[in-house]
């Protein structure tokens, strides 16, 4: 069974309440299991990519290239062992899973290449003689919560502009709140 943990401040935290992820397509296949995570460990999160955000924001358009076609390229050629992953948490088909992968890894190789076309604009002003001149800054750290539907698309295209820019990241990815069965009717427990 695989265990999804948390990723804060490059070390793995495993600790707390956890959630069994449960195969939709077949429920008596469990997945993985999940840390829930904690408002401590979300403030951890925020922390650590606070301290972060300087240096990277900092970076050379060469090096968040260099780091977005290295995730680029990961993702791709893992594409039919992430699919497969994809499908059985999500209980998309393996074509839709797969697919969606190689859709995240797309995307983040576009953003690669938008590292180094990282460009101003400068438009006339309506006052005689001023320019406006737009550049694109870091912001600080960007809060990202995705949806379950589409578990590495969605967080793909989230995550690699805000990178590309300078930005750091903290991510809640979405949780399948799957609904239960609900119990049978009393008119059908009697018959």
């Amino acid at each position: 069974m695989l265990m999804f943990n948390s990723l804060i401040d490059g070390e793995w935290i495993s600790d707390g309440e956890r959630s069994a992820d449960v195969n939709p397509s077949n429920t008596d296949e469990i997945v993985g299991n999940a840390t829930r995570g904690t408002r401590a460990q979300a403030d951890a999160a925020v922390a650590a990519a606070a301290a972060a955000f300087s240096a990277w924001s900092r970076t050379t358009p060469q090096f968040r290239y260099d780091i977005l076609k290295k995730a680029s390229d990961e993702i791709l050629a893992r594409k039919d062992e992430l699919g497969l992953l994809l499908s059985r948490e999500e209980g998309k088909t393996l074509p839709e899973g797969v697919g969606e992968v190689a859709r995240a890894g797309q995307i983040f190789s576009f953003f690669a290449g938008e590292c180094l076309r990282i460009a101003g604009e400068k438009l006339a002003s309506v006052r005689p003689g001023v320019d406006v001149e737009i550049t694109r800054e870091a912001l600080g750290v960007i809060g990202l919560i995705t949806p379950w539907n589409f578990p590495i698309a969605i967080p793909a295209w989230k995550i690699a502009p805000a990178l590309d820019y300078g930005n750091t990241v903290v991510v809640k990815p979405g949780v399948n709140k799957r609904p239960r069965v609900p119990p049978p009717l009393p008119s059908e427990t009697t018959a």
